[in-house]
């Protein structure tokens, strides 16, 4: 307990300055680059994979480009070009492998790095956006999952008695899903009182609230997802980075779900 308060409060350290002052506008899309591409390096490493490898350097900078914002660092693409389209040459490059090896290589093996680059690419590259919206709309998403993942646990321990998924993830509880529910409707009205939606959101308060319910099941949704990796890997942790919490995608896969779809639902 003593090594994972010690990770958290350096961790936090470091985390909170670089998000509140976002340094030249560009700190933030440094670090979600640089989480994406721990996230693909976890990856490739629970498959026993390398990251020095063709595939491998593909993957990592396929993650790049989803994750870096568009402004500043995509800015040599014409006006009109999405990056996206730059994300699929990358796909196209690994396809192109299987001709390359004279079929060794084949399009199954192509879809893990493919699916390693949209899921650590695309998850940070939404919670760089959001805070390029602001750091109230930031906040907002990192509040949800911070109280669900805080409340599933303390109610799950206190209360918890049914399982919630017992093949993927033994310890957790239905009681304990419904808490983290609770917990993040309760932060979320005490924060929009704060910040009403329409003042600082696209949406109204009371539709943010309803939304926060959804995004913390899709939060907690993401965290069984992850567990669902590893026990497929066979793993306890996405990797060891950090001390008493494990790796980068074990304390983000909640995030990772969760600001994907608060942009999908236009929450910014």
């Amino acid at each position: 307990m003593r090594q994972r308060v010690i990770t958290a409060v350096v961790a936090l350290v470091l985390f909170i300055p670089i998000v509140y002052f976002d340094f030249a506008g560009i700190s933030v899309g440094l670090l979600a680059g640089l989480l994406a591409g721990v996230g693909v390096y976890e990856l490739f490493r629970m498959k026993g994979l390398t990251l020095l490898s063709l595939e491998g350097g593909l993957s990592l900078i396929g993650a790049l480009i989803l994750a870096l914002p568009r402004d500043p660092w995509f800015q040599f693409l014409p006006e009109k070009t999405d990056k996206f389209m730059l994300f699929y040459l990358i796909v196209l490059l690994l396809l192109g492998i299987s001709v390359i090896s004279k079929n060794t290589y084949t399009i199954d093996e192509a879809g893990f790095p493919i699916l390693v680059s949209l899921y650590a690419g695309v998850g940070f590259g939404a919670f760089a956006n959001a805070r390029k919206e602001s750091l109230i709309v930031l906040c907002f998403g990192l509040l949800i999952v911070w109280a669900t993942d805080i409340g599933a646990y303390m109610v799950g321990r206190e209360y918890g008695k049914n399982k919630l998924w017992p093949e993927i993830s033994p310890n957790k509880t239905i009681e304990g899903a419904v808490g983290g529910i609770l917990s993040a409707i309760v932060i979320a009205i005490v924060y929009l009182i704060v910040f009403p939606g329409k003042t600082y959101f696209n949406q109204s308060s009371f539709v943010l609230i309803l939304m926060t319910a959804v995004l913390s099941v899709v939060g907690q949704f993401g965290d069984l997802v992850e567990s669902a990796i590893k026990r497929h890997y066979g793993v306890k942790d996405s990797g060891i980075i950090l001390p008493g919490h494990g790796g980068i995608l074990d304390r983000f896969d909640s995030l990772l779900f969760v600001f994907p779809i608060m942009h999908l639902f236009g929450i910014f």
